[in-house]
């Protein structure tokens, strides 16, 4: 038979602390941390468990804060997802997490229906930042926007792409690489991505010959994307707009005996964990995950508060340089 959820006046008596203390100590509000910790052992050892659905009726507050990938094939967006949800917990929290597969028609109805669950608000790192619908989700609940920019939301952590794009290619102008393949998510429906934008822009500025093509973030999808540029009409640099796509360029340079950079030099664009693993190991843009969690989980932790102050936080990146670009003779 199942043990029978204990009640919050179980650990009341057990504690000697009215139920409405106990309430605040389990929240960590208006108490000393001695009684907390005499609650919260009481509560464990009784295996009290707050009910979301009760917590949810007496607040209007469900505790939950809907996160919205782009793709989770995408290693840094799992990264991202991960350090997300352990800020959210710190925060007596819990990430909802969907997975938009690269698509926006599906980005829209899963924010959508983040939005009739009733989270208490969303973080999204948006494949479509121009969409109208938007602007009206904002109106009904906070949205923390992370990379893009979006209308209407509580906040936003933006990326500075024009730095990055600029960064990662005037550093390969400088070692004499003049004709470049950019490999970039963004599919057709979504052409006017600010990083596609300025990469396109940057490219006139600095007379580099680019040609931009959609590589999906899968290892499979990127490694046929970059096997067909690399065996048609060989670039000397491949620039990656992740550092998951440029996993694929490793690999199909494999499949084709190229050598990395002897033949082929190559730049991601995100700084995963794993791109300082391979060999040689891959030269990127490096946005500071642990500073775009943080500031992320702050905002959208203040917004479901109730705080009403839209803050707008601007992610600078740095070039972290490895061994995957070499100089041109």
């Amino acid at each position: 038979m199942p043990r029978k959820r204990a009640t919050i006046r179980e650990v009341a008596q057990a504690t000697g602390l009215s139920p409405a203390a106990v309430s605040y100590a389990l929240r960590g509000l208006q108490v000393s941390e001695e009684t907390m910790e005499r609650v919260r052992a009481a509560a464990a050892e009784l295996g009290y468990e707050a009910d979301p659905i009760a917590r949810a009726l007496a607040s209007g507050r469900t505790g939950m804060i809907g996160l919205l990938c782009g793709s989770l094939e995408d290693l840094w967006q799992q990264s991202l997802a991960v350090g997300i949800s352990r800020g959210l917990r710190e925060k007596d929290r819990y990430a909802l997490i969907l997975d938009a597969v690269g698509d926006p028609a599906r980005e829209r109805a899963l924010a959508l229906q983040l939005r009739d669950q009733r989270v208490d608000g969303m973080i999204v790192q948006p494949l479509d930042p121009s969409a109208a619908f938007w602007k009206e989700l904002g109106e009904s609940l906070p949205v923390v926007a992370i990379g893009d920019s979006l209308a209407g939301t509580a906040g936003e952590v933006i990326f500075d792409n024009r730095l990055g794009v600029t960064l990662a290619l005037e550093h390969l102008r400088a070692l004499g690489h003049r004709r470049i393949a950019v490999l970039t998510p963004t599919r057709a429906s979504t052409p006017d991505r600010p990083a596609d934008v300025h990469v396109t822009a940057e490219a006139d500025r600095l007379g580099l010959d680019i040609g931009v093509t959609t590589a999906l973030h899968g290892l499979a999808a990127a490694t046929a994307a970059a096997r067909d540029i690399l065996a048609e009409d060989k670039p000397s640099a491949v620039f990656c707009f992740a550092d998951s796509i440029a996993y694929g360029v490793y690999a199909a340079a494999q499949e084709l005996g190229l050598s990395i950079p002897g033949d082929v030099s190559v730049m991601g664009y995100d700084a995963h964990p794993m791109s300082g693993l391979l060999t040689p190991g891959l030269t990127t843009v490096d946005w500071d995950i642990d500073g775009i969690v943080r500031a992320g989980v702050r905002l959208i932790s203040a917004a479901a508060d109730g705080a009403t102050r839209r803050r707008r936080i601007v992610q600078a990146p740095t070039l972290r340089e490895r061994g995957s670009v070499a100089r041109l003779s």
